[in-house]
């Protein structure tokens, strides 16, 4: 916070900072009477009739009124990550997008449409990345037209967290009623470590068997199933797409490799199996292959109410680059 020469709490925020990042302390009475004092930084989307908004990094929104505030600053953009690689947000939503193709794609302006008859929400939702060339209000009604005409819900994907990520646009989906039905992070983190770890497991990394495309116990497993032949279409497109098999269908994988990035999705290990380290046999065999095709950085997605996979991702090294959200349609 601001300290004045005379030692005051300062505001130094007012309503023309709206999409910057802020630091601001407010003043609540505590329960023996005396105030508290409640810290928070985040992308300040709006600030209206005596109200601030902020959303944090994970997309939480913390509404303020402008009277308890106390102090405020504007600050830096939130750093860098110090280990594992380097990526801007653009960079990273381009590269996961590439993971999870649509059968049909349409672009609005700076936003794509697409639509994969229901297989992933990540393959059935708005892209947004930029200006959607008309008054957002305007362009969601477009979106919801267009899912309608194909018998889908309307989901738009947005970003919070990171440099470039799309606090505003979030802010704005939720003040037209637009309702955050799942959020997940993106994680990144070095590909050689991966590779190197000789996991404890009851077969040999050797063991796990690497596909072209999924066969009927990689399927099985996956579980996500309602249409195999849609699923089989989807799942192999990509620049490299790779699948793995281990113990007879035990534990699954399914990897993407894209330049410099391996991208790692639908790691799965049968329940009577887990905590044997197949999961992470299935990571460094599939690692391995990707060092083979030239990547060097690895990425993933896990939702945050999945502590399992977190703890196993943990443990590999990949740190939480930023957050997204798929936002739908209200009813």
């Amino acid at each position: 916070m601001e300290i004045t020469a005379g030692g005051l709490l300062e505001i130094r925020i007012t309503a023309a900072d709206v999409g910057k990042r802020v630091s601001v302390r407010r003043v609540e009475d505590g329960r023996s009477g005396s105030p508290s004092f409640t810290d928070t930084i985040g992308v300040l989307t709006s600030w209206n009739d005596g109200v601030l908004t902020i959303t944090r990094k994970d997309g939480t929104t913390v509404r303020i009124a402008e009277s308890s505030l106390v102090a405020g600053k504007t600050v830096p953009a939130a750093p860098a990550r110090r280990r594992g690689p380097a990526a801007s947000f653009e960079e990273l939503a381009r590269v996961t997008a590439r993971a999870w193709q649509p059968l049909e794609s349409e672009p609005l302006g700076e936003w794509t449409l697409r639509a994969a008859g229901g297989f992933t929400r990540r393959a059935n939702s708005v892209l947004p990345l930029g200006d959607p060339g008309i008054p957002v209000p305007e362009a969601l009604a477009r979106v919801t037209s267009w899912y309608a005409e194909r018998g889908l819900p309307a989901y738009v994907q947005a970003a919070t967290g990171a440099a470039g990520t799309q606090e505003l646009l979030c802010a704005e989906l939720e003040r037209l009623g637009w309702v955050n039905e799942v959020s997940a992070q993106v994680r990144i983190g070095a590909l050689a470590p991966i590779a190197d770890v000789d996991a404890d497991v009851d077969a040999d990394v050797s063991d796990v068997r690497l596909l072209r495309a999924p066969d009927e116990r990689w399927l099985s497993r996956y579980g996500k199933v309602r249409d195999p032949d849609l699923a089989r279409r989807m799942l192999v497109e990509g620049p490299s797409v790779w699948f793995a098999v281990l113990g007879g269908g035990r534990a699954i994988g399914r990897m993407v490799v894209d330049g410099r990035w391996a991208g790692f999705g639908a790691v799965d290990v049968d329940p009577e199996h887990r905590r044997q380290g197949l999961a992470t046999a299935v990571m460094a065999a599939l690692s391995r292959r990707a060092l083979e095709e030239g990547a060097s950085a690895a990425w993933l997605q896990v939702e945050a109410e999945n502590p399992g996979a977190r703890a196993l991702y943990d443990g590999l090294g990949f740190a939480t680059h930023h957050a997204y959200h798929h936002f739908r349609a209200a009813a």
